[in-house]
C-alpha cells in the first residue's frame, strides 16, 4: 500500500510556479509567477496551498478586512480549487478547515463565499463545512 502524505499550509514566494499553473486550470487567466509572488505580500489575503507527496493538487484565497461598519474583521473565501485527480478525498475540506483557522487567528468571526448558483459541487463543498446559503444578491460593475 501507497502511503499518501497530504500537506496544507500557508503559500510562498517559492509557490508562485505552482499556484501561477493551478490558477490557470481554474480560472483560465495567465498570471505570471512575478505577479503572484506580489499578490502574496498583500497583509489581507491568505493563500493556502494543498500537496499531495509534494505534488501541488490546489489552492484557496480569502481575503480579511476590517470596517468601520463593524466591530469585528470579516472575510470572504475568495477561490477554492482542486484539481480533478485529487477531489473526493476531503482536501476541499482540509483547505477550507486550515483557511478558516488562519482567519481566526486574525480575529475574523464570519466569512462568506461567493460562487455560481448552478456550481452544485462547490455549494454542497461548502454546505458540508457548515456554510449556509443566504438570500443575498450580487452586483457588479465593470471600470
Amino acid at each position: 500500500m501507497i502511503e499518501t502524505n497530504i500537506q496544507i499550509r500557508r503559500a510562498g514566494a517559492k509557490d508562485a510556479k505552482y499556484l501561477a499553473q493551478l490558477n490557470d486550470e481554474f480560472n483560465g487567466v495567465g498570471i505570471s509567477k512575478e505577479e503572484i509572488i506580489e499578490s502574496l505580500s498583500y497583509s489581507n489575503e491568505i493563500v493556502v496551498i494543498a500537496l499531495i507527496n509534494d505534488r501541488p493538487v490546489g489552492f484557496a484565497c480569502a481575503q480579511y478586512f476590517k470596517s468601520i461598519c463593524y466591530s469585528e474583521p470579516y472575510a470572504e473565501v475568495t477561490e477554492l480549487y482542486i484539481t480533478g485527480d485529487a477531489r473526493r478525498q476531503g482536501m476541499a475540506t482540509k483547505v477550507l478547515d486550515f483557511i478558516e483557522n488562519e482567519l481566526i487567528l486574525k480575529g475574523v468571526r464570519s466569512v462568506k463565499v461567493l460562487t455560481g448558483k448552478k456550481n452544485e459541487t462547490a455549494i454542497k463543498t461548502y454546505e458540508n463545512s457548515n456554510y449556509i446559503k443566504k438570500e443575498e444578491q450580487v452586483l457588479q460593475k465593470k471600470l
